[in-house]
């Protein structure tokens, strides 16, 4: 395994690797945890440690409700103008208004459009309205960015896919590694003291480590992209354009 020590988490997920923990055979209950980090280490009151008690998807506890009531707290710990790295899972990204779909009540279409000032013809059927709803769509609002925003922060987010961008994975996997090798007895009751001892664990260096690799990530997909626009550009073929030269036309 030795030629594998620097995939990304990605790359690893590609490769068929592991890239943490195996989910124990069988369901159980979990431990749900939230936490933030800087080049200082862990943010001293930012841990949130709480046990899932349903055995299916952890989702079902990890809502948005219990990802916003945690963030409006630990925003104000820290400095203005502090940027959140986060990615786009579900509880990050609750709308702070809802769009109009499909299973929308044609009342409350109308109702949006009236609001945005889109007119409409009253004979319009639904699928009709929700076209107006698109063309006069604007970038989507998230309650948490909201947040933030308020306390004169910002939120970053990450392109979907791209975990080795945020630090943060990097700190999860050491904390996992360390709970695995000194988990020798697979005890719910045992796990929190193996996971609050792997947290200390983790110094202000490893979160520098952490935060100079997903920047050297990042400058190679940059690289990438310059690349991409390089090579590809010129293979651009515009159809329609007239190829025909002056000479050949006049002959």
């Amino acid at each position: 395994m030795e030629g594998h020590h620097n995939l990304t988490p990605r790359q690893a997920f590609i490769n068929g690797l592991s890239t943490g923990l195996k989910d124990p055979s069988g369901k159980g209950n979990r431990r749900i945890v939230l936490h933030i980090g800087s080049e200082d280490g862990f943010v001293e009151e930012g841990l949130q440690c709480f046990e899932s008690k349903k055995t299916g998807d952890y989702h079902e506890e990890m809502t948005s409700e219990v990802f916003e009531k945690w963030f409006m707290e630990i925003v104000t710990h820290l400095d203005e103008q502090s940027v959140f790295i986060m990615d786009n899972a579900s509880y990050h990204s609750r709308k702070s208004e809802k769009i109009p779909n499909t299973s929308t009540k044609k009342a409350d279409i109308q109702t949006r459009l009236t609001s945005k000032s889109i007119p409409y013809e009253e004979d319009m059927v639904r699928a009709e309205l929700l076209q107006l709803v698109k063309r006069a769509a604007v970038t989507p609002k998230y309650v948490v960015d909201e947040i933030a925003k308020e306390h004169n922060r910002i939120v970053l987010r990450l392109p979907p896919y791209h975990c080795e961008l945020n630090p943060i994975e990097l700190i999860w996997a050491q904390i996992k590694g360390e709970v695995a090798r000194n988990n020798t007895t697979f005890k719910m009751k045992d796990l929190h003291p193996l996971f609050q001892q792997a947290v200390k664990h983790v110094t202000a260096e490893n979160w520098k480590n952490a935060i100079r690799h997903a920047q050297s990530e990042e400058e190679k997909m940059w690289q990438i992209d310059i690349l991409m626009d390089i090579v590809v550009e010129p293979l651009v073929i515009h159809v329609g354009d007239d190829s025909t030269s002056p000479e050949s036309e006049s002959e």
